[in-house]
């Protein structure tokens, strides 16, 4: 049985609707800009922030000269990252050398901000 014309168009519409609704940020492959905050809530400088998808290799966010004690900074995705997971391991390292214990975050979360 064939469906009358309108009908498939509205099958199409609420199918995209679905999936948009769905799929996680990153997963859409949109020009959006993915940010998230991280709150330093030591006595110490944090010095680096490292991130892996698989909680071996890691990489790291530019935080310039730091994030200072008390201080909360924001941190943006690099669009090459928009196709990778929204679980992601986090760590920061701080002025002493010191790496803090690796922590998964879900970055699809909106409003997301990491105590360190």
């Amino acid at each position: 049985m064939k469906l009358p014309t309108y009908l498939n168009k509205a099958l199409l519409v609420v199918c995209a609707l679905v999936v948009t609704t769905f799929l996680p940020p990153a997963a859409l492959g949109a020009d959006n800009e993915y940010s998230f905050k991280v709150k330093n809530t030591t006595k110490e400088l944090i010095t680096k922030i490292l991130v892996s998808e698989d909680g071996e290799k890691y990489g790291f966010f530019d935080i310039g000269k730091g994030i200072k004690p008390g201080e909360t900074m924001t941190l943006v995705w690099d669009k090459s990252t928009h196709s990778g997971s929204c679980t992601q391991w986090f760590k920061a390292v701080w002025e002493s050398g010191e790496e803090g214990k690796p922590v998964k975050f879900n970055f699809c979360e909106k409003d997301l901000e990491l105590e360190f």
